[in-house]
């Protein structure tokens, strides 16, 4: 995968052409910063016209476009954080998932072990700040590509696992936690999507308005001049990693709640899905930045293209190959962006 340079701060130069010119370049940032909106609604307008009626209703967007992606909204969340830095975590769905079978096994109400739910759920998000912390060991010090750590914890995570859960599905979980996720709604969407709203809220405003945003920000550009700059890169990526893991730990607490199962190969499910979203966000909002809200935006706009084609009847599979597509289209349009900002700068 290629990576997206983060550009936030960088103004271009004034154009040469005068007025027509500078109007037509914020002609442009607006179209990129608010296209992927455009694309959500072409989207919504098509399916609705060639599809059923019931596309268009309060209950598909409130049950399955809004109500049932909280989890990918959290995981999507999770990896914009190491990515803003140019770490890449590929651990976060096992994570999400070794999350979940803990929390089952540990609360089972028909296994031999019933912890209370306020014991087990800190227990999971410190279990994902020692992973993230893992993570970080090994890429800051030993300075082993993100890319194979991550591989190698999730994969280790993985084999506990099938461990802990025997190969098997559990389910069995203390009800409290399933009518806080999925029972209890707010305008008949479930309480899962304005927890991952929250969350997106909450790392938006880490990002824009708090000094640790900005040091993630400046590492994600040149660790080397950040480093020279002042900036302890080391902390700030391990601290990055470590966010990723506890809230990817904290979506497998919510997968649980909202399923009232855990699966040993459901997480796997959702790393593409989150990687497309991810790098489709950089490209609107801000575009050449990840961004949470622009990640969120593309978790919508991909769950209405799934949803639109599966109510045309399409096969399960189209779903990969729409994410596949989706993060091939979207590293090149950051590319792009990339590159248009790189020449308005010089």
């Amino acid at each position: 995968m290629t990576q997206t340079n983060n550009t936030a701060g960088q103004q271009p130069r004034a154009p040469a052409g005068g007025g027509a010119a500078k109007a037509k370049i914020d002609w442009v940032n607006q179209a990129e910063r608010y296209g992927l909106i455009l694309a959500w609604g072409v989207v919504i307008i098509f399916f609705g016209l060639v599809g059923p009626s019931s596309f268009l209703s309060w209950p598909t967007f409130s049950s399955i476009i809004f109500g049932s992606q909280g989890v990918l909204l959290m995981l999507t969340l999770a990896l914009i954080i190491p990515l803003t830095t140019g770490d890449f975590d590929l651990s976060i769905a096992n994570i999400l998932i070794f999350s979940a079978m803990l929390l089952m096994v540990l609360n089972r109400n028909a296994g031999v072990a019933e912890w209370p739910l306020l014991l087990v759920i800190p227990l999971c998000i410190v279990m994902g700040l020692l992973v993230g912390l893992l993570n970080a060991f090994f890429i800051v010090v030993f300075r082993i590509h993100s890319l194979i750590v991550t591989l190698g914890t999730g994969s280790i995570l993985q084999g506990l696992t099938f461990w802990i859960s025997s190969s098997q599905t559990l389910a069995g979980v203390d009800n409290t936690l399933i009518e806080w996720v999925i029972v209890k709604r707010l305008f008949s969407i479930p309480l899962a999507f304005y927890y991952a709203m929250a969350l997106g809220v909450v790392i938006w405003y880490v990002f824009e308005y708090t000094a640790a945003g900005r040091r993630l920000m400046f590492v994600g550009r040149g660790r080397e001049v950040a480093r020279l700059s002042g900036i302890r890169v080391s902390r700030v990526r391990a601290m990055s990693l470590m966010a990723s893991g506890a809230i990817a730990a904290l979506a497998g607490i919510i997968s649980v709640g909202t399923t009232g199962a855990a699966d040993p190969l459901s997480g796997n499910l959702l790393l593409l899905p989150a990687f497309a979203a991810a790098f489709l966000g950089a490209t609107a909002i801000v575009p050449g930045r990840f961004n949470p809200l622009g990640s969120i935006l593309a978790v919508f706009f991909l769950v209405t293209g799934i949803t639109g084609l599966n109510f045309l009847g399409a096969n399960t599979f189209v779903q990969n190959l729409f994410n596949g597509a989706a993060l091939v289209l979207a590293v090149a349009l950051s590319q792009l962006v990339r590159g248009r900002q790189e020449q308005s700068l010089t």
